[in-house]
């Protein structure tokens, strides 16, 4: 795992810093697991813009990735690790014993070649998926469940992992990316390892247009807008705008937005790190 500088050819060039990706091995998808992603530009059924800076961008396709990890006993081949242009980490065709072709997360260190399974039968080697109640204390894991059978909800994002902290009646303890420490039901399934791709919140995109090549339209901060456009807008002259809020007036530093009759609050040993 490496970064990358450029040459300063251009002024975009010059202060860009990107991921050496030596750990792709293939350029082209498994087309049987590709599926159309249509994009909606921020705006909803009748045309009104609903969520702001969004819009165009590089055109997709969906990678159909297997988060639920249901088919357990099977043994499955590393076929090649490839670039997911949907999300940070990169991803792993699998091949299984019974010829079925699956995306999963890939793991950081996972090879060309490896071997992985999932279930009882699967040992905590890194790829390996397995209920949290066979996890041995102590050990890094990502892609973890909430729900049984739902499929990884949580430690999904490049260079991510959670902590096996202990187990507690039906509950594992996890220690979440965030510092969040919470009650996650043992029969719940999680993968062992940490998720690939830990360089890429080094990286510098080096100039506006990359940005929207990733579908990100301009964003206008607050305090240069009018009063009937954003809290913080107008004022004479270059005025600070009063205490940071969103469009919506939530503050953007210190008010809690966690619902206290949440369902899952219960669950939450600590909170996480401010």
């Amino acid at each position: 795992m490496a970064l990358k500088k450029y040459n300063p050819i251009t002024p975009g060039m010059r202060f860009k810093v990107g991921v050496a990706r030596t750990e792709i091995t293939a350029d082209e998808p498994e087309k049987s697991l590709l599926a159309p992603l249509n994009k909606t530009g921020g705006r909803n059924n009748t045309g009104k813009m609903t969520v702001r800076q969004k819009g165009g961008g590089h055109k997709r396709r969906y990678r159909i990735i297997d988060f639920k990890r249901n088919k357990d006993g099977i043994p499955g081949n590393v076929k090649t690790i490839e670039y997911d242009p949907n999300r940070t980490a990169y991803i792993a065709l699998i091949v299984y014993a019974d010829g079925e072709k699956k995306y999963i997360l890939a793991p950081f260190g996972l090879k060309v070649g490896d071997q992985i399974m999932s279930g009882e039968k699967a040992t905590p080697t890194i790829g390996n998926t397995l209920f949290l109640s066979d996890i041995p204390l102590g050990t890094s894991i990502h892609a973890v469940e909430m729900t049984p059978g739902r499929g990884a909800a949580l430690v999904r994002s490049a260079g991510t992992s959670a902590t096996m902290m202990g187990r507690e009646d039906r509950y594992a303890i996890i220690k979440l990316p965030s510092g969040e420490t919470r009650r996650i039901l043992v029969t719940c399934k999680a993968t062992m390892g940490t998720c690939s791709n830990p360089d890429h919140g080094l990286t510098t995109l080096g100039k506006a247009g990359a940005k929207r090549w990733l579908g990100r339209r301009p964003r206008v901060r607050g305090v240069a807008m009018n009063p009937v456009d954003h809290p913080m807008g107008g004022g004479e002259g270059r005025a600070s705008g009063g205490h940071p809020r969103s469009r919506n007036g939530i503050f953007a530093k210190g008010q809690k937005t966690r619902n206290k009759k949440k369902y899952s609050t219960k669950l939450i040993i600590s909170k996480k790190k401010k």
